[in-house]
């Protein structure tokens, strides 16, 4: 045997066993970094948050969702995208296969316990994402190329002083933009696609790297300027067919919601042993879903047009609840109204096929078409997190285009691996990603409450809605240690 052919037969063989090892190796790791301590450190943040903040997430919601949902001309405040394209960015990022995909996953291995975990979670994660969002802009900068560069490299080595755990941070982004806005997107959409039409994962796949290319080469202003077309049109979508399966099942809903809520609290959930299953992938899909914690939607909230942090930090706090307690709810609920996912069915087939089940053919081809436009959107909105990431690390814009590319490419390698795989990469990266970001909302709580306490007071007599929102005893006075 000649020594090519040698090279060669060797070179496949360690292919072959890698490919064997791989997945045990991952499922390890994974099971390493989303165990308890993580769990109780992304929860305990939020809940910190929220007591340091007196549950500011209730009391200015409907101020947030204002800011939010009504944007308004702002031509004099420094950034990039407005208010509103900075929000869509961020959701574009966020809904996406976590919402549909990522919620079935966690109903057919947690049980129904799982949606009520997920709530909790987002409850939570609603003051830890308005954390993040209110760092990201007091700290951001304008960088070489002139446009507004912040999140969690930044706020950690310009507040906490920790150059070395702001690098961390940014490696774990450009490695999760990988996993969780790529791989597992693709994956997701080719196995659907797959599922109800029998189109090829390869196509599908070459399909959706095309697509991904001719934007993101664009830059951030192109992502935004679709992420501002798809989100809206498909959120709403998605929600009133939901909505109109609820309704017409209405009789179902008490004992969907009583399920849900007795399922969290038994023996598998995890009270009886340290953290059972439905607690772990209630709260890891849904940290999965609106990416409270990770530190990923703050570098959206960076690039803002806005007078003041925290006014930014509202409309991204918005984003949780718009993510997880209206859109994962409701397929939550259409979910174990349909009574499949302990039938055998996989999670990217459950949604369609639960749907389908509730509104016949209609059901499974708006989950169908939500799916591919969420993970689109998603996909999007994850190339400008790994970007600005790898940027932090290199200021280059060679490297930033390189990067768009192998990001493109990357999407075709999704689409056609075993979705197992592409989910534990996902949870993997989340976790790492997630440690340096919670140390730093932590370590920087006192300037949030500082930021907050002086957002009230400037803008108070400036903004009735505001006035209102504080009526009650409700409002937020709270002081930096």
């Amino acid at each position: 045997m000649s020594p090519i052919a040698s090279f060669a037969t060797s070179s496949l063989t360690v292919f072959e066993s890698l490919q064997k090892s791989l997945p045990d190796l991952v499922a390890k790791v994974n099971s390493f970094v989303w165990g308890p301590w993580m769990l109780l450190f992304l929860v305990g943040t939020g809940v910190f948050l929220s007591i340091r903040l007196r549950f500011l997430q209730f009391s200015k919601l409907f101020y947030a969702l204002k800011l939010a949902l009504w944007p308004r001309k702002d031509n004099k405040s420094a950034g990039d995208i407005s208010h509103f394209h900075s929000l869509m960015t961020a959701l574009a990022a966020t809904i996406g296969i976590g919402n549909i995909v990522g919620v079935a996953s966690a109903v057919i291995i947690g049980g129904p316990g799982a949606v009520f975990w997920m709530w909790v979670t987002a409850i939570f994660g609603m003051a830890t994402k308005y954390g993040e969002a209110a760092l990201a802009v007091k700290y951001r900068e304008i960088d070489k190329s002139g446009h507004m560069a912040g999140g969690p490299m930044y706020y950690i080595e310009k507040g906490l002083k920790l150059k070395w755990l702001a690098i961390v941070f940014a490696i774990c982004g450009v490695m999760a933009s990988f996993g969780i806005g790529n791989m597992s997107q693709s994956n997701s959409v080719a196995n659907n696609i797959l599922g109800v039409t029998g189109i090829s994962p390869w196509i599908t796949g070459l399909i959706l790297t095309v697509l991904t290319a001719v934007v993101v080469l664009g830059g951030v202003k192109s992502i935004a300027a679709s992420s501002g077309v798809i989100v809206p049109f498909m959120a709403v979508l998605y929600v009133i067919v939901g909505l109109i399966i609820i309704i017409q099942n209405i009789a179902m809903l008490p004992e969907a919601l009583s399920v849900i809520c007795r399922n969290a609290f038994t023996h598998q959930a995890g009270f009886g042993a340290l953290v059972g299953l439905t607690i772990r992938y209630g709260v890891a899909r849904g940290v999965f879903s609106n990416e409270a914690g990770l530190g990923s939607a703050p570098i959206a909230a960076a690039a803002a047009k806005t007078d003041h942090p925290c006014r930014q930090a509202l409309v991204s706090m918005t984003g949780t609840f718009l993510d997880t307690i209206v859109i994962c709810s409701i397929n939550g609920v259409v979910l174990v109204m349909a009574g499949l996912y302990d039938k055998g069915v996989k999670a990217p087939l459950l949604a369609s096929e639960s749907f389908n089940k509730l509104l016949p053919y209609f059901g499974e081809w708006v989950v169908t078409v939500s799916i591919i436009f969420f993970a689109y959107s998603t996909i999007l909105g994850w190339s400008y997190y790994g970007e600005r990431c790898l940027y932090y690390l290199t200021e280059s814009k060679r490297a930033s285009f390189i990067y768009r590319l192998l990001f493109s490419a990357f999407i075709f390698v999704g689409a056609t691996i075993k979705i197992d795989l592409a989910w534990d990469i996902s949870d993997t990266f989340n976790g790492a990603m997630a440690i340096p970001n919670l140390i730093g909302l932590v370590g920087l709580s006192g300037v949030i409450v500082a930021l907050t306490k002086e957002f009230n007071e400037k803008f108070r007599h400036k903004d009735p809605f505001l006035v209102s929102s504080d009526r009650g005893g409700a409002a937020l006075r709270v002081e930096e240690r």
